[in-house]
């Protein structure tokens, strides 16, 4: 768990905030204000929180036996064809206004998180209300939170933005989705992802360093590093894959996904991804997997199973590596 001074944790949500007016909290910078029109995000400028829960879908050294406890940030600083959130990270102008919270009601609500036995506090996809989230980790923390926090991410950040993190953040979960600016353009908007991902991930190995558990095998420090394996990407899934291992290093945990399926745009895709992974696609993944090298982390089984889950959440396996 951080142990930042409060006064320090004041300092962060100050420097933050100033960066969200103009807003430049994500590499696009799009430097609007978000109270007089929206950004690439289509956040407005107070904090929009989808769901709070105790989370038993993720890797086992974030799940453990009580959960993790998630809070689903609306938004999003990308714009991925695929994405199985889309209904909260890609809302449109149509917002629910269940969504508007106070930093005061977040804070209580991971305060019930702690009660209720979860290992962790969660955030995903925080970047776009970051000022916010820190300001509720900072009201939580002075009435007695003390659970690690997990930022849980695109993996499209920016280390400047990072580096205010640093000491607040205690196990980062970003994705590493692309080695191929061509594919992260034509698939998520995102053209200079592969770059400013690796800038990222740099930065965030940089202050945590690689996962540590505890005794029971929950984490509480470190990096986690996530791929999807897409359909049809098999190529990029072995770049990645190459890339973490060469530059990460080879005792980095990953947690290799295998549960796509087609949503949002990606249903009816013309681009190849309006297909689940075949079987041959996921044993040549974990081929992959196994010739860069990455021994620590997870392996999720392909899904087969139905699309959609209500929460937000998937249930498919992971499987411990040694």
């Amino acid at each position: 768990m951080n142990t930042l001074a409060d006064s320090e944790l004041r300092e962060r949500v100050l420097q933050l905030a100033a960066l969200q007016e103009p807003c430049q909290l994500c590499p696009r910078r799009c430097l609007v204000h978000r109270g007089e029109r929206r950004g690439h995000c289509n956040q407005p400028p107070g904090l929009q929180i989808a769901a709070v829960c105790a989370h038993r879908g993720e890797e086992p050294a974030l799940s453990g036996h009580n959960g993790a406890g998630t809070v689903f940030v609306v938004g999003c600083t990308m714009s991925c064809r695929f994405c199985q959130n889309h209904q909260i990270s890609q809302p449109g102008r149509h917002q629910d206004p269940r969504w508007s919270c106070s930093p005061e009601q977040l804070a209580r609500q991971m305060i019930e998180l702690q009660q209720a036995g979860c290992h962790n506090i969660e955030w995903v996809s925080p970047t776009q209300h970051l000022p916010a989230l820190v300001q509720a980790l900072r009201l939580a923390r002075i009435e007695g939170l003390r659970l690690p926090l997990v930022f849980n991410c695109n993996g499209y950040q920016r280390p400047e933005v990072l580096s205010l993190l640093d000491g607040v953040v205690d196990i980062y979960l970003p994705d590493v989705k692309y080695a191929d600016p061509a594919l992260a353009s034509r698939l998520s908007a995102t053209v200079d992802y592969v770059e400013v991902n690796r800038l990222a991930l740099a930065e965030m190995k940089r202050q945590v360093g690689q996962l540590q558990l505890d005794p029971d095998g929950v984490a509480w420090r470190g990096l986690l590093v996530r791929h999807l394996v897409l359909p049809g990407q098999l190529d990029n899934t072995r770049r990645v894959l190459g890339w973490i291992a060469a530059e990460l290093g080879r005792d980095t945990w990953v947690s290799l996904m295998s549960q796509y399926y087609p949503a949002h745009c990606a249903v009816g895709d013309s681009t190849g991804l309006g297909r689940r992974l075949t079987a041959r696609e996921h044993h040549r993944a974990l081929q992959a997997l196994e010739r860069a090298g990455l021994d620590s982390g997870w392996v999720q089984e392909r899904a087969t199973g139905t699309a959609f889950c209500p929460d937000f959440t998937h249930s498919d396996p992971f499987e411990a590596r040694s």
